[in-house]
């Protein structure tokens, strides 16, 4: 008896301490940019390491309380991105239940039974009746039969099927960890932007207001030019003619504003008709983004986190493909009590007992295991074109967002000066109307340069809020690739007393 016990335990250390079968997994190289720098510089001075971008809290580089305000609140009440947490805790979850497959499975299935055999019955070599020199049918019986049986089976991890599971499911589970980051990344950049479109549109608005007042000045001078006889009915009514196109310009603008705010609401879990913004104008500048290097790119973003722990996923089924062309190893035993009666149920004679070995190879599948590992590489190397053109996505996000910063600063100075140009042959127009040089013609066209141009000094001061929130999200909004190691699972001990 101890020899067969010191057998059986060499064997099952044998099987535990088994090979793992399929490719180690390593992350394929990424084309990464050769230089050291991007390619358009940027239209900032360098930020010291002291202004790194916060760790989950990117928005508070552009130092707007309100916007800070908004951000927490998605935080807490974002829908989509309480979804995401939801899936995170799923992830876990299946991790864990690939864990349970290192341990022993016992069960039990306890029965009690009331029967009666049949006179009738075969007699499957049973002895007939001999009554009086004539043979008669077996006898009908009735018997109670009381069963606690128990039954347990365990597969050693021969060639690490079970480890490559765990592998996977916790490679799924850090995919899923990223994901979560880059769905918060993507809704906070959105409500980001969202809010300072609505308030370029503020200062938009404001831009269009003040148009509106010096047109009505302009209607009431040259009515009165007009009652005068000095403007003729046409003066009057080019002049009308603008202030009424420029009043429903105004009401565009309200219009795209509360659009801008009905979205907000929603990022903030709330119903479009339950969140009022404050108007207030757009007084801001883009801060200084840190940039580093291209490289820092790839353990910066969560989006690329995710296809990359999604290649790791891929690996490990892999591994998983390879593991159905060897032997599993089955260790089965049962044993329990059963009798006739409930009395000696629990004793020594009722005890039953049975020990096992199931070894199953497959020999001729058809081809079956053979499609799957070749399915399996080729899904792993669909991943890897994932992560390859994720990376080069990413790439051309950054250089997107420095050369749009780039290009609307010098824009922003150029239409600086064409506003003030435009003010300035305003008045001309206006003096030169007055004196009778010119017609009210160049007046009217003057207002609307003037307009245009304000407008467009306030979308592209806008516009480059925006650009600014998009570089910091293209760049990861602070977050990097070790958030998610410690999101995996092992396997312990006090599982093995669970259910």
């Amino acid at each position: 008896m101890k020899r067969a016990a010191l057998l059986a335990a060499l064997v099952l250390a044998a099987f535990t301490a088994g090979c793992t079968v399929g490719p180690r997994y390593s992350r394929p190289a990424a084309p990464v940019p050769a230089p050291d720098a991007w390619k358009t510089q940027p239209p900032w001075q360098q930020a010291a390491p002291k202004d790194a971008i916060p760790k989950g809290e990117w928005w508070k580089v552009f130092n707007d309380a309100e916007l800070n305000t908004y951000e927490q609140q998605l935080l807490q009440a974002n829908q989509s991105l309480e979804a995401a947490r939801d899936r995170l805790n799923q992830a876990r979850s299946l991790a864990r239940v690939a864990t349970a497959d290192f341990f022993p499975q016992l069960s039990t299935d306890p029965s009690a039974l009331r029967e009666r055999g049949s006179g009738n019955r075969p007699l499957n070599g049973e002895q007939p009746v001999v009554l009086k020199g004539v043979t008669q049918a077996v006898p009908p019986y009735t018997q109670s039969v009381y069963t606690i049986p128990f039954s347990i089976n365990y597969e050693p991890d021969l060639f690490g099927r079970v480890r490559r599971n765990v592998e996977a499911a916790n490679a799924s589970l850090q995919s899923t960890a990223a994901d979560l980051q880059n769905v918060q990344l993507v809704l906070t950049a959105e409500l980001a932007a969202d809010y300072f479109s609505l308030r370029e549109l503020d200062a938009e608005f404001n831009v269009v207001q003040e148009s509106v007042g010096y047109q009505r000045k302009g209607l009431d001078l040259v009515n009165h030019r007009h009652d005068g006889g000095i403007a003729n009915g046409l003066d009057v009514a080019q002049q009308a003619a603008l202030l009424d196109s420029t009043l429903s310009q105004l009401a565009l603008v309200q219009q795209t504003r509360a659009q801008y705010e009905h979205a907000i609401a929603v990022l903030l879990g709330q119903s479009a008709s339950a969140l009022t913004v404050p108007v207030a104008p757009l007084q801001a500048t883009p801060p200084p983004v840190p940039l580093g290097v291209p490289s820092d790119v790839l353990e910066r973003r969560p989006d690329i986190s995710t296809a990359e722990r999604q290649m790791a996923y891929q690996n490990a089924q892999v591994g998983i493909a390879r593991t159905a062309f060897y032997p599993n190893i089955t260790l089965s035993g049962s044993g329990g009590w059963q009798s006739t009666e409930l009395g000696p149920l629990l004793n020594a004679p009722s005890l039953f007992w049975s020990l096992g070995v199931d070894a199953l190879e497959p020999i001729l599948e058809g081809g079956r295991n053979r499609a799957n590992l070749a399915a399996a590489r080729a899904a792993y190397d669909q991943s890897v074109a994932n992560y390859r053109q994720a990376v080069l996505t990413a790439f051309q996000q950054v250089e997107d967002g420095i050369s749009n910063l780039s290009t609307l600063s010098q824009a922003l100075t150029t239409q600086g000066a064409a506003v003030e140009d435009a003010r300035r042959a305003l008045a001309i127009a206006n003096n030169r109307y007055i004196g009778g040089v010119t017609s009210y013609l160049d007046v009217i066209t003057a207002q609307t340069t003037l307009l245009t141009s304000e407008r467009l000094e306030t979308q592209l001061l806008g516009q480059q809020m925006v650009s600014s929130v998009y570089l910091v999200k293209a760049l990861g909004g602070g977050w990097d690739a070790s958030q998610i190691k410690d999101q995996q699972v092992h396997p312990q001990v006090i599982q093995t007393l669970q259910p």
